[in-house]
């Protein structure tokens, strides 16, 4: 992959440093969520939207779309506020995975990532790619993890694959994949609303 400056950079980032926690996580029997980000160096803001997203979508008992959207909405406010590193509370950073938790996670995630991976290209539509329209996409990124934090059956999947797609967008710097990435945030909060009417009309109607 050639980004715009002319400099070869290696597909598969987002991928890469996922394995890479992973044998750490394999090593140790386990790693906090503080350790894990900790782990990967001066982690990216795009690379922790990543990391707090894809436990979601992994069929783990226990309240993890709660916990990681909770964690997921903290950080969309210091995105939204330009904030360059990422804090998190103690009851959450201190939060233990362990090793096989963190293998279902990059063996489910690690493959939808690398569809996405497939389409970036560096330095397409560069006016969406800066700092400015990074703190803008704090924005979605809270209503996507609200969805995610919400106790919906199966309402996982859609606010996962657009964070994934958002993040990756914003990891390589591809404008055009961020734009897909806030289609389908606009189409999994219509979905999501959609769902919530149904499932109250459900209630009501057997109330």
């Amino acid at each position: 992959m050639i980004d715009h400056d002319g400099n070869r950079r290696p597909r598969g980032v987002a991928t890469a440093r996922l394995r890479e926690m992973l044998e750490l996580a394999r090593a140790k029997g386990g790693l906090s969520i503080g350790e894990a980000l900790e782990a990967m160096g001066p982690t990216s803001i795009a690379f922790t939207i990543l990391f707090l997203a894809i436990p979601a979508l992994t069929p783990i008992p226990g309240p993890f779309g709660m916990v990681f959207g909770t964690a997921l909405a903290l950080v969309s406010l210091q995105i939204v506020a330009g904030g360059r590193k990422v804090w998190l509370p103690a009851i959450i950073r201190d939060r233990r995975v362990s090793s096989v938790a963190f293998d279902l996670i990059v063996g489910h995630a690690v493959p939808v990532i690398a569809r996405v991976e497939k389409l970036v290209r560096v330095g397409r539509l560069q006016a969406l790619t800066g700092r400015t329209v990074q703190a803008l996409l704090g924005i979605p990124v809270f209503l996507l993890a609200v969805v995610i934090a919400l106790p919906i059956p199966f309402g996982n999947i859609l606010p996962v694959l657009s964070l994934v797609v958002l993040a990756v967008a914003l990891m390589e710097r591809d404008g055009l994949v961020t734009l897909i990435g806030l289609l389908l945030t606009s189409a999994t909060i219509v979905a999501t609303a959609a769902l919530l009417y149904f499932i109250k009309a459900m209630i009501f109607t057997a109330s």
